[in-house]
């Protein structure tokens, strides 16, 4: 960065050299003035000293003034009591008048001495006298010195005050402007032109503030708008997949229910034979219960591809997991499963189907269960019931996340496990239907895809949390609080 000189500097210079050239100016105006004045009292001066030379007495005056008698042999002598020789302009000033035989006057810049000599009466012997300079040399340079300091001083506190300070504090806050610190502002005071130009600063200021507000408020709501965006299209692409997948089963359940409903009314005639042995009897209880499993996979698919509607009514979220969490510990494979619950006592109540809700959870914990059975050394299931904010409003700056600035508007419960985790390639087909990662013959692939069809009945949703998926499984249910869907349902019939 280049060295510059400051304001001040720059202007006291400046200045000086405006004072020293005027003060050159008015010095030479004034030398011509006093030569001029020299020249008009110099009959008048001559006069007096020609009479003062004259008496018999000539004593030191009061302005300093000396007298001394040169004789033709050149000795001095003091006239007066005083001791101090003439100088060397005054011997060669006696020497004029010895040679011109008249009396000489000596005058010149004021800080010069006035020197006259005249012949006395005596022959040969001359008189000489020596006024001292109206302005010592010292003097005129102690008082110009004096009026430099007086002018800088005077100036630099007078600059520093009124220009250099509003200066320096106007670039201080455009610093912090640059920082980030908006906020910043420049007293409004001094002279007009730097209260002005603080004002401007100023009103520049609160204008980028609120631009900047603007711009964050508009980022905040496009980032939302995204985040929307892909949800819904992430929705819209399930709900298609859904679709083909629900109109397959519903045809592959019509065609393939009615031949297994016949071959397990057959199978049940032919077990009323009496005359079966003991093994055949035996074959054909195998051969009923995978019947039945097959009838109910149909019944599955079924309820997949129809989905029933339940009654939506506030729900204690909370309570539904105490349920849950109460009947899969009563089974004995489940025993050895850590399975803890923590509620928000400020959760509100949820709008849902109960049923629905149930459901999803036992699925949830089921699907965690199935996934430690054997791989994890202590097993733990952690149920967290929360408030959250689902929809993002025009005034909340944050985006839409737990912790987020705004009203909440829903229940969040969260399902976490300490189990192997979902690999990353299963994250994106995990609710789809018929994928599953358990062994054949020990899942359908429905439960999940199910438990997301039944949280978007009641306008709720289901994820799969897959920020870290080494640290176990964690799924997120939200449901609409129950004063929210009632507003939003009033929203949209007054629309």
């Amino acid at each position: 960065m280049t060295h510059r000189h400051g304001l001040q500097t720059e202007v006291l210079v400046t200045l000086l050299a405006v004072m020293l050239t005027a003060t050159g100016i008015l010095f030479a105006v004034f030398l011509e003035t006093h030569s001029e004045r020299v020249r008009q009292l110099r009959p008048f001066t001559a006069r007096g000293l020609l009479e003062d030379g004259r008496s018999p007495v000539a004593l030191v005056s009061a302005e300093g003034q000396r007298w001394w008698t040169i004789t033709p042999s050149g000795s001095v002598r003091s006239r007066g009591g005083h001791d101090a020789p003439p100088d060397a302009a005054a011997l060669d000033l006696v020497a004029k008048v010895r040679d011109q035989r008249t009396a000489l006057l000596q005058a010149g810049p004021p800080w010069e001495p006035i020197r006259f000599a005249m012949p006395t009466e005596k022959a040969g012997f001359v008189a000489v006298s020596v006024v001292p300079a109206a302005a010592p040399p010292a003097v005129l340079f102690g008082l110009l010195a004096a009026g430099v300091a007086v002018f800088t001083v005077c100036g630099g506190v007078l600059l520093r005050r009124r220009v250099v300070l509003p200066m320096q504090r106007l670039a201080a806050a455009s610093r912090s402007v640059a920082d980030g610190e908006l906020s910043a502002r420049v007293p409004v005071d001094h002279v007009a032109e730097t209260a002005e130009l603080a004002e401007a600063f100023n009103e520049m200021a609160e204008s980028l503030e609120t631009r900047t507000r603007e711009l964050e408020k508009a980022v905040w709501d496009l980032r939302e708008s995204n985040v929307q965006l892909r949800d819904a299209r992430s929705g819209l692409d399930r709900a298609e997949r859904l679709a083909s997948v629900g109109h397959l089963a519903a045809g592959v359940a019509h065609e393939v229910g009615n031949p297994m409903g016949a071959m397990l009314a057959f199978l049940d005639l032919v077990r009323r034979d009496a005359g079966l042995s003991v093994e055949s009897r035996g074959y054909l209880e195998r051969v009923s219960r995978e019947g039945e499993r097959v009838r109910v996979i149909l019944r599955q698919l079924l309820d997949f591809s129809r989905p029933a509607r339940g009654e939506l009514e506030p729900v204690d979220v909370t309570r539904i997991c105490e349920e849950i969490v109460a009947l899969v510990s009563a089974q004995r494979r489940y025993l050895n499963i850590a399975v803890s619950i923590e509620s928000n006592e400020d959760t509100p109540l949820a709008l849902a189907d109960p049923t629905a809700v149930s459901q999803i959870l036992l699925n949830l914990l089921l699907n965690a269960a199935d996934a430690m059975a054997g791989e994890t050394a202590h097993p733990r299931i952690r149920i967290r019931v929360e408030p959250v904010v689902m929809r993002r409003r025009a005034t909340d700056l944050a985006p839409r996340a737990h912790g987020g600035r705004g009203r909440p508007d829903g229940v969040e419960c969260v399902v976490e496990d300490n189990g192997p985790g979902v690999p990353a390639e299963d994250a994106e087909r995990i609710f789809d239907a018929f994928f599953t990662s358990k062994a054949p013959g020990e899942g359908t692939g429905l439960g999940l895809a199910n438990a997301v069809r039944l949280a978007e009945e009641f306008e709720g949703s289901l994820d799969l949390d897959a920020a870290n998926p080494r640290e176990g499984a964690r799924f997120v249910l939200r449901i609409p609080a129950v004063g929210e869907r009632a507003s939003t349902i009033a929203v949209r019939a007054s629309g």
